[in-house]
């Protein structure tokens, strides 16, 4: 491998640091999670992984880099990605006074939840920008493949994040099961996460791409 143990043990204390680190993504898990319980954040936190994944693959092939080199493919895939995220918003607060349905399985929410998670999180190029910045730094040719060295610390920076995510979800859906009761305060709640998700959505519609 392109890196030494005590290069991979500083990757793994920086990318730990980096995923304990209050950003978009868990504020996405975290709205997911009091909207709609801790199934859904589960859920969304494993698609989000799964989409942390695919910019793992596309930068080893060098898709990542292809997209970051393009002004207008950026821009395409930053817009698709917060359009989706403030459509999720909207839709979470047009949907916020309608009562839980405790009849209707888990699973049902859970899906789109997870199939959620991946499309907001591949269609977020700061993932890309991150990836392509952060990980070279850890890498020495010289000592091996960069690719599969790539791979190696891009799914070790996904394992991380997914982990983080999916303890704020079990506590963010903890916390909403205290509140089931009260119906105006659920119906905040869901109101606020909303808000909360399209305010994401015009962030990264803000994003700028990175400088070469």
């Amino acid at each position: 491998m392109p890196f030494d143990a005590g290069g991979f043990l500083l990757y793994i204390g920086a990318a730990l640091l980096l995923a304990v680190t209050p950003g978009p993504g868990i504020m996405y898990v975290a709205a997911r999670s009091l909207s709609g319980g801790r199934g859904e954040g589960v859920a969304s936190s494993l698609g989000t992984g799964i989409g942390g994944f695919i910019h793992v693959a596309a930068g080893a092939l060098g898709l990542s880099a292809l997209l970051l080199a393009s002004a207008e493919a950026f821009t395409l895939v930053k817009l698709a990605g917060a359009a989706y995220l403030v459509w999720i918003g909207l839709r979470t607060i047009r949907e916020a006074g309608r009562p839980l349905d405790l009849a209707i399985p888990p699973a049902s929410g859970g899906n789109r939840a997870f199939r959620e998670g991946i499309l907001v999180e591949a269609l977020n190029p700061k993932t890309a920008a991150f990836f392509l910045a952060f990980i070279p730094q850890f890498l020495d040719p010289a000592k091996g493949d960069p690719v599969a060295g790539f791979v190696v610390l891009g799914a070790v920076s996904v394992l991380l994040n997914t982990g983080v995510d999916l303890v704020v979800a079990i506590g963010a859906g903890a916390a909403r099961a205290g509140m089931t009761r009260r119906a105006r305060l659920v119906i905040r709640l869901r109101q606020g996460c909303g808000a909360l998700l399209c305010t994401l959505g015009v962030m990264l519609a803000l994003v700028r791409r990175p400088a070469h």
